[in-house]
């Protein structure tokens, strides 16, 4: 194997249509240690985390390699690896602290790594694990739900905010079969759909007031709420609109104090969602994030989830890479874009559910 490799990153935050904003570079070829899998890397999908990084990060003195999804073949393995064997296929969602997938091969935690599905295309299951492993968290985790509780679930609500997202449209899909009456919240006639396809019982428009929205459909309160979109411009509805001792989840970033004391007259359970906590803190849990995308794997191969891959573009390379920065930074993508090694670029069919 050649001691260099290929990798794409920045340096400062620059527009996108900026030569500079991403670029080309030679960087070692790393060594994988202890529970490492190093990696070839076929596909990568660019997500709203990639953004923010690349949007907020002062002028660097070396470059930084993003991205947050891969699909890749295992080529060697740190001597404590044990899940994984050499020429296996993998996918994962990675590390916020460790160098990304933007690159021709990638050091990975065995620990936050599951078998690629085998019955769905390498974009298709690209587009799956951060996603997956933030909806799965953010429901199971943190909402404390059961995804197996599908006759405790019965009579339970939730309301998804941004459900045609990439993170709301794997949610929907999870809490419906898990049993739930699913709320997805969407503006656009092709996001309501999109929603509806994907497991939504029913859709409110997060444009307009969501607690008249909810209460049109019928329901005066919800038992849970996944908020995906803007904690901040929608704190005040949550409040009212969730049921005495609810719970709550976020996993987007407050830009003003978040007032807790709202909740207490209601004893409601408030917590984040930050897919990256366990990778990042390195917390004895950490393997669980291999045992959700190994659940998911054979989900995506039995049908039971459908990718939300709905633009695939090919290779890898730079201008690719700033057209799904573009598309992503749009603010109006549904579902996912991948850019895949091999393959021609071209636009899936929206996913039915």
């Amino acid at each position: 194997m050649d001691k260099k490799m290929w990798a794409i990153g920045f340096q400062e935050h620059l527009p996108i249509d900026d030569e500079n904003s991403l670029f080309k570079f030679e960087m070692d070829v790393p060594t994988p240690k202890n529970h490492d899998l190093l990696v070839e890397v076929e596909a990568v999908s660019v997500n709203p985390v990639d953004i923010a990084v690349r949007r907020g990060t002062e002028k660097l003195t070396n470059p930084k390699v993003i991205g947050w999804d891969a699909v890749g073949t295992v080529i060697s393995k740190g001597s404590e690896t044990t899940l994984f064997e050499v020429g296996d296929r993998v996918f994962y969602a990675g590390s916020f602290k460790r160098s990304g997938s933007d690159s021709q091969y990638q050091l990975v935690d065995e620990r936050i790594v599951g078998h690629a599905p085998k019955k769905i295309s390498t974009a298709e299951a690209a587009a799956m694990p951060l996603t997956s492993l933030t909806a799965w968290e953010a429901l199971f985790e943190q909402l404390a739900l059961s995804p197996d509780g599908v006759s405790e679930n019965t009579d339970k609500s939730i309301l998804i905010i941004n459900g045609a997202g990439g993170v709301g449209s794997i949610a929907t899909q999870l809490a419906h079969k898990a049993g739930l009456h699913v709320i997805a919240s969407a503006s656009r006639p092709e996001t309501i759909q999109w929603c509806l396809d994907h497991g939504a019982d029913q859709t409110v428009n997060h444009r307009r007031n969501l607690v008249d929205e909810v209460h049109n459909l019928g329901y005066q309160n919800v038992d849970y709420i996944l908020e995906l979109n803007n904690v901040d411009a929608h704190w005040d509805e949550m409040v009212e609109l969730i049921k005495p001792s609810g719970h709550i989840c976020s996993i987007t970033q407050n830009h003003q104090p978040v007032d807790l004391k709202a909740l207490k007259q209601k004893r409601v359970t408030f917590a984040w969602e930050w897919m990256y906590t366990k990778s990042f803190f390195e917390t004895s849990d950490m393997v669980s994030q291999h045992e959700i995308l190994e659940k998911v794997s054979k989900m995506l191969d039995n049908g039971a989830l459908v990718s939300t891959l709905t633009q695939q573009l090919s290779p890898v390379n730079v201008e690719n890479l700033k057209k799904a920065h573009e598309l992503v930074e749009s603010g109006h993508m549904m579902g996912k874009v991948v850019i895949t090694q091999n393959g021609n670029g071209k636009t899936k069919a929206l996913n039915k559910y």
